[in-house]
């Protein structure tokens, strides 16, 4: 037999004709000489009818079968009978009653349903991933993530862009988050890294004279990982010479238009996109990627508690430091005191060493802090616009503290009280970010966005000495939706004399610059355009389109939060001779010999 058409996708149309179907057995209903079989393909499910009256052999042989057989049937379609349609599925008025069966392969019972929302570890998912992928969500989802790959194709086809792959194996540059690094057999003791993203060699591309790049890029980084990072990923990168900020900008939100209309039938309005000032953003919600779909910006008391009897306040102002808070609508009620123990507890891992509260009700202000703030009342509730039954949360601290406090309070409280519109697609865009940021760890200066980021024009001035550089600002712009960076872009260097100064600004040396970067200075020597670019996350997006709070739902074989492959088991150890004889690397060995397994260690 030859399968004639999807199960899934059987429906009224087919009425009367025969069909050859093929795909897995999702549950089997012995009636007794009646029998229904589900039958699940990529499409979806349609009901099988076996009877004797139909034909006997084919009953004998649906007898046998068990759930996630693999089986061939063929029969004829037909009305199910009054009552018993199910309006959930495309199939759900007909059925087919079949005339052949044969069973293509047979199957253990398996680890878990293979249903939509299953209860499952997500180890025990990802160990048996081709059983997980076969449900109908993470179905949905992949096909979600292949329509926004083919919509990005055709989309930039048809302006003028032109698919260009750039290697894997590449040179390690300093300056970005971990290498994932491979030995070279060939010249012991060198290393080739996988790449972060194709930056540079996009550069070069437009040094080339291409004008409009783009590439579904797979990068590669060696840093922890959370539910919207992996250590491998895949981003849509895109490179434009001679086009300003705006038109960049103005590209991206038609492209992202179309995603939207392409996958979950969605119009986007792109003048309704706000963009925000990155200082502005700060302020106002404490990150460079808010969640805009929800009020409760942040209020900056610093002003007003400056000369605060709560002490906590007052010390925090004196030492140049904020207080800020956040208005929790309903929260009073909403939050008992042993709650707000929690959120203390919570926002310590973001550097608050407490966390300060009121409550509002008709009277005023009630709570641990009331007392101490009796003569500052009434400039409280002005400014915060706090009412009756509202909950009030405080940071006081130094800025960073203050905003990653705040920030993180805002989401939390937002998604427990579910104030936030599921419904809403907020898209903006955070421009004029910082050239540099500081790195308390490191005790150093680092670019924001990278190395080659154009400053704004009338920051130039300020490279010339190190301590000016670090207050300037870049063309750089962010496209955040929901509260994730969708994208990050800027305007590039393409003039030599700005390349040194900013790497300069850095700390390299002339010749550590060459030695890291020569290749691209090298070619900028030779007429670089003006060019700019953004990287966007096409997993985070289509996690996001798909509904879903981890990216390893829309990535076929992930990594679990240990970067480590449940089902392949990778990393794996290789052999002794791999590691010495052919790469000249000194391998780890145990005192009995054998060598560890690097994926347990």
């Amino acid at each position: 037999m030859t399968r004639t058409n999807y199960a899934g996708l059987i429906d009224e149309q087919y009425l009367g004709q025969t069909v050859t179907l093929d795909g897995w057995v999702q549950k089997r209903r012995d009636l007794g000489g009646l029998i229904f079989i589900d039958l699940r393909d990529r499409e979806g499910i349609v009901q099988l009818a076996f009877s004797p009256e139909i034909d006997a052999d084919a009953l004998a042989l649906a007898e046998t079968v068990r759930s996630e057989y693999v089986i061939e049937v063929q029969g004829v379609v037909a009305k199910r009978a009054a009552g018993a349609e199910n309006e959930q599925l495309r199939s759900g008025k007909i059925e087919v009653q079949v005339q052949h069966i044969k069973i293509l392969a047979t199957a253990k019972t398996t680890p878990f349903a293979i249903e939509d929302g299953v209860e499952a570890a997500d180890d025990l998912r990802l160990k048996y991933r081709y059983l997980d992928l076969r449900r109908p969500e993470m179905q949905r989802n992949l096909r979600i993530r292949a329509k926004i790959t083919a919509a990005t194709h055709a989309f930039l086809d048809g302006q003028g862009f032109i698919d260009i792959e750039t290697p894997y194996l590449a040179k390690s540059t300093p300056e970005g988050a971990r290498d994932y690094l491979v030995p070279s057999r060939i010249y012991p003791g060198s290393f080739y890294a996988l790449p972060q993203s194709p930056q540079l060699f996009k550069q070069l591309l437009m040094g080339a004279g291409f004008d409009r790049y783009y590439q579904v890029a797979r990068a590669f980084r060696d840093e922890d990982l959370r539910g919207d990072r992996q250590p491998e990923f895949t981003q849509l990168d895109l490179e434009m010479s001679f086009m300003t900020q705006s038109e960049i900008m103005d590209l991206v939100n038609h492209w992202v238009a179309n995603i939207m209309a392409q996958t979950v039938d969605y119009h986007l309005d792109i003048d309704q996109i706000p963009t925000l000032d990155w200082a502005d953003a700060m302020a106002r919600y404490g990150t460079d990627k808010p969640d805009l779909r929800f009020g409760m910006e942040l209020q900056d008391l610093t002003t007003i508690m400056a000369d605060a009897e709560f002490g906590v306040f007052a010390n925090a102002v004196k030492n140049g430091g904020q207080v800020k808070a956040i208005v929790v609508p309903g929260g009073a009620a909403a939050y008992s005191r042993k709650d707000i123990d929690k959120l203390a507890k919570y926002v310590e891992r973001f550097g608050a060493k407490g966390l300060s509260w009121l409550k509002v009700d008709e009277a005023g202000v009630k709570g641990p802090i009331a007392k101490f703030l009796t003569a500052k009342t009434d400039d409280l509730l002005a400014k915060t616009k706090a009412k009756d039954g509202d909950l009030i949360l405080f940071a006081a601290d130094q800025a960073p503290v203050v905003a990653a406090t705040l920030d993180a309070l805002r989401r939390q409280t937002a998604h427990d009280l579910d104030l936030i519109d599921q419904s809403k697609w907020a898209f903006a865009w955070i421009v004029n970010w910082p050239l540099f940021e500081y790195q308390p760890d490191e005790k150093r200066w680092i670019a924001a966005h990278h190395p080659f980021t154009m400053p704004n024009e009338e920051d130039l001035p300020l490279l010339a000495t190190p301590d000016g550089a670090h207050k300037a600002h870049a063309q750089s712009y962010d496209l955040v939706l929901n509260g994730y960076e969708l994208g990050s872009g800027s305007i590039r260097i393409h003039r030599m004399d700005i390349q040194e100064k900013m790497l300069a600004a850095l700390g390299f040396t002339p010749e550590a610059a060459q030695k890291a970067f020569g290749f691209l200075l090298e070619g900028m020597e030779y007429g670089f355009p003006p060019m700019g670019g953004i990287a966007l996350g096409l997993d985070r997006l289509a996690m996001l389109l798909a509904g879903r709070d981890n990216i390893r739902d829309v990535i076929a074989f992930p990594k679990n939060s240990k970067a480590t492959e449940p089902m392949t088991q990778a990393p794996t150890p290789v052999s002794k001779d791999q590691v010495e004889a052919d790469l000249g690397l000194k391998a780890p060995v145990y005192d009995d010999g054998s060598m560890p397994n690097m994926a347990e260690e």
